[in-house]
């Protein structure tokens, strides 16, 4: 059989799944067990249609009629391959995912590093953006009259993140509070330059974010724009310790330090 891409695939495994159980389609499933055993096996194909997906998404290809043929194979204990050999050959096949996987992860940070690179030489060009001797480009949007944080201060925020090509990939309209030393070097510096009630945007080079590994939807070699409003800075306490400064889930400040 033809080994299937993208293009054909959810047409082809739609057709084989028809083919290979339309008699269990015409039947009635009414009762608790029925529906319990149903959504077992849709469970289960549910599973293997991401997994499909995924993998030809990686430009991996895969024979999805023997997908099929090895599930009813295997529910009726007539295996063709034995425990090793399957073993094996998912083995092999997950080294080979792995290697996709680098292959395009390394793709889209060298586009993101491009765009990023172009990205920060522009802005940095434009009337009323500084920049630091790290690298930190900023802009004051607002500029408030309270005080500004020092390193270890914790800090009350809202924020909106973008990529450079405007993808909001974060936003807390509600304020967080956080310790400031817990942020990426980017947060961390910025920060320090805003006094309460300012509101700065600061476009953050990689290497003061997340670097060459990125960090969830964030790609390695990418720059960061950040839109941030300094809404409360304020000494550490017994108090303070452990209150909101956790749990915020966020993927583009947050640092590892």
């Amino acid at each position: 059989m033809k080994l299937l891409k993208k293009s054909t695939l959810a047409i082809a495994t739609c057709m084989t799944l028809v083919l290979s159980v339309g008699s269990f389609a015409a039947q009635n499933v009414e009762s608790d067990v029925e529906k319990q055993s149903y959504s077992m096996g849709a469970s289960i194909g549910n599973y293997l249609s991401s997994q499909i997906y995924n993998q030809t998404e990686l430009g991996a290809q895969i024979n999805v009629q023997l997908v099929i043929d090895g599930v009813i194979d295997a529910l009726k204990n007539e295996q063709k391959m034995s425990d090793e050999d399957v073993l094996t050959y998912l083995n092999d096949r997950s080294e080979l995912l792995n290697l996709l996987s680098s292959q395009k992860m390394q793709q889209i940070a060298l586009e993101s590093k491009k765009a990023s690179d172009a990205f920060l030489v522009e802005n940095k060009a434009k009337d009323g953006v500084k920049v630091t001797g790290s690298g930190l480009q900023y802009e004051v949007i607002k500029m408030g009259e309270g005080k500004k944080p020092n390193p270890e201060d914790v800090v009350t925020v809202k924020y909106k993140g973008t990529l450079v090509d405007g993808t909001v990939f974060d936003e807390m309209t509600d304020p967080v509070r956080f310790a400031l030393l817990t942020a990426i070097a980017g947060w961390e510096e910025g920060l320090r330059l805003m006094p309460e009630g300012s509101t700065f945007r600061f476009a953050i080079p990689s290497e003061l974010a997340y670097g060459k590994d990125g960090a969830g939807d964030i790609p390695g070699d990418t720059a960061l724009i950040f839109e941030v409003e300094l809404v409360k800075s304020e000494a550490p306490s017994e108090n303070a310790k452990g209150m909101g400064l956790t749990g915020m889930g966020m993927n583009g400040m947050m640092g590892s330090h």
